[in-house]
């Protein structure tokens, strides 16, 4: 049964995360908060709105942590495969990014064809597409 963890927040398109993701996404956000609040925040923020399944039922096309995402950046047309994975895992140069990068918030709970307005390192806003998503087989 899904569940709605507050109301959607202004612009942003809606999320959809797995119950387990959501502690897990939490529990990560606070542990950054003294030495990154920015992103702590941003995190939080996201997570706030999304709506919760259990694993079973979330959709096949939803990003969660362990997905294999394409996604373009519109401006640019720039196009781009990563895999999203928690900060132990990650490794810029295999495509390994982690959730607690500006870019892994961003795309986290995203389905297929979504779009979200995102900032990247420099400040500037981009608008990022999701492509494609390859899920995880489930433990």
């Amino acid at each position: 049964m899904q569940q709605t963890a507050a109301s959607a927040s202004s612009e942003r398109p809606p999320i959809h995360l797995i119950d387990a993701d959501y502690d897990l996404i939490a529990g990560l956000a606070l542990s950054i908060e003294r030495r990154s609040p920015e992103l702590s925040k941003m995190l939080l923020d996201e997570i706030d709105r999304a709506e919760i399944y259990a694993r079973d039922e979330l959709p096949d096309d939803v990003v969660t942590i362990g997905s294999e995402v394409e996604f373009v950046e519109t401006a640019t047309g720039a196009t781009r495969r990563v895999r999203l994975v928690l900060p132990a895992e990650a490794d810029i140069e295999n495509d390994r990014v982690s959730i607690l990068t500006p870019i892994g918030a961003g795309l986290i709970g995203l389905r297929k064809g979504q779009s979200i307005d995102w900032p990247c390192p420099s400040g500037r806003p981009r608008v990022l597409q999701i492509l494609n998503v390859t899920r995880p087989v489930a433990p």
